[in-house]
């Protein structure tokens, strides 16, 4: 599995073993055109054998969808498309708070903090699922396939 936190400079990424025993932070993608971003997370998905995309989605403190959650969702319907892999969305509220206590990167602009908090979701999505499910290939009239993040399919056997 590759687990993204997606800015809008940077998309943190970590990823699985096969087992989905061992979580591990990769390095970030310094945000750049679509095309460039697909070819690297193509490339990183073939080496890695990643059988799915985990996308974090910033709800608000009530659970509703924030501006950035929209855009979250946007983007990982389009990238699981392009990439021809299923996909799952978690709540990523507090995961980069949570990674900057967790590994001393309060402040951090490198893109560690951002790898760190995909790996968080990753570990959580490991725990609780929802399991990844497949993105329709034809995108919709507002731009993108509607997944429902409770619908999908957790497959913790893969990378």
């Amino acid at each position: 599995m590759l687990s993204l936190d997606v800015g809008r400079r940077r998309i943190g990424l970590a990823g699985c073993d096969a087992l989905g025993l061992t979580v591990s932070p990769l390095q970030a993608l310094h945000r750049g055109s679509h095309a460039r971003n697909l070819q690297y997370l193509q490339t990183l998905c073939d080496q890695r054998n990643v059988q799915g995309l985990v996308v974090g989605v910033p709800l608000d403190d009530q659970g509703q969808l924030t501006d950035q959650a929209h855009h979250c969702r946007r983007y990982g319907r389009r990238l699981a498309r392009d990439l021809r892999l299923p996909l799952a969305f978690v709540n990523e509220h507090s995961s980069s708070w949570a990674a900057a206590d967790r590994h001393g990167l309060q402040g951090d602009r490198s893109g560690r903090l951002d790898s760190a908090a995909a790996a968080l979701l990753l570990e959580q999505w490991l725990a609780e699922g929802p399991d990844v499910e497949p993105v329709n290939t034809a995108p919709d009239d507002r731009g993108g396939n509607e997944v429902d993040e409770g619908s999908c399919s957790h497959q913790p056997t893969t990378s």
